[in-house]
């Protein structure tokens, strides 16, 4: 069957929830059902810029028997509410319910697959999950969340310095003064709410969370070497070897893959849909 004829077969649907609805793409399983898997999108402008990736991957996984359910999460994309809606605990449960979708269809523990800021919602997520996870796929994932929500006010200071109007009340603490004292940012196009900004800020850095099943690492943006000889950047480094200290079950996956999500459109990842995908066909999820 060619890629177009199963893509055709894809499920679009909205999933009801009291505050509103989700819209979800359901790639059911081909052939016999080997697992369930939940992608968890990234942040902002980088879910849409990863959305065509993360759809030939999820098309990819479903021809080799997995059902795959990628979600918008309230407040982006095509579901219910405003970005300036969106609440970490509410994406947490919008997981919990597509947790549930997928438990009422497939007999299997579900795969998190988390993408950047994403992977850190899901491994959030997964520490007080009400049911067992299979495993979690993490696609480059953001180590903190502090650093990453400067990150992202930032280009809201490079927009102003292009437009020759910054001034002290541009850079990243003003604008951090700015969520404190309950202001909305526009940033990017995104109307950041302070309650989600704070909750971005307090995460605990990535090292410090103990994940509950079997984690395999994709990362991206490869440096330096952890103590099992594969690439890592300092941060990420830092966190193999803390979770490694707690016996954590952890594979790390260097690959050589463009920062797709930063990109526009024509980026490809062969080699990262290529690891993701024999990892699935090969059933080495438990390592």
């Amino acid at each position: 069957m060619t890629a177009g004829a199963i893509e055709a077969r894809a499920q679009p649907f909205f999933l009801q929830r009291t505050r509103g609805q989700l819209f979800c793409l359901y790639h059911p399983p081909r052939g016999d059902c080997r697992g369930a898997i939940l992608y968890v999108p990234p942040f902002a402008e980088e879910m849409n810029r990863a959305r065509r990736i993360a759809a030939q991957q999820a098309r990819e996984l479903a021809a080799l028997g997995y059902g795959v359910l990628q979600p918008d999460l309230a407040g982006t994309g095509d579901s219910s509410g405003d970005f300036s809606d969106a609440r970490w605990e509410t994406w947490k449960d919008d997981l919990a319910a597509c947790c549930a979708w997928l438990g009422e269809r497939i007999a299997h523990p579900p795969v998190l697959w988390g993408m950047r800021l994403g992977a850190l919602l899901a491994l959030d997520y997964a520490q007080a999950a009400p049911h067992p996870l299979r495993a979690l796929l993490l696609w480059q994932p953001v180590t903190s969340g502090q650093a990453y929500l400067t990150q992202f006010l930032r280009m809201r200071t490079v927009n102003a310095m292009l437009a020759d109007s910054a001034s002290e009340q541009t850079g990243t603490r003003a604008l951090r003064a700015a969520l404190q004292s309950g202001d909305i940012l526009e940033v990017g196009g995104y109307a950041l709410d302070p309650a989600l900004a704070a909750a971005i800020d307090a995460l605990a850095p990535l090292e410090r969370h103990t994940p509950p099943c079997p984690v395999h690492w994709f990362e991206m943006a490869a440096h330096s070497a952890d103590k099992a000889g594969q690439v890592l950047p300092p941060g990420a480094a830092r966190t193999a070897e803390a979770w490694r200290s707690r016996h954590a079950r952890l594979q790390v996956h260097p690959v050589d893959c463009p920062p797709f999500w930063a990109a526009g459109e024509g980026v490809d990842a062969p080699a990262l849909l290529a690891a993701t995908s024999t990892l699935l066909r090969e059933d080495r999820l438990g390592h």
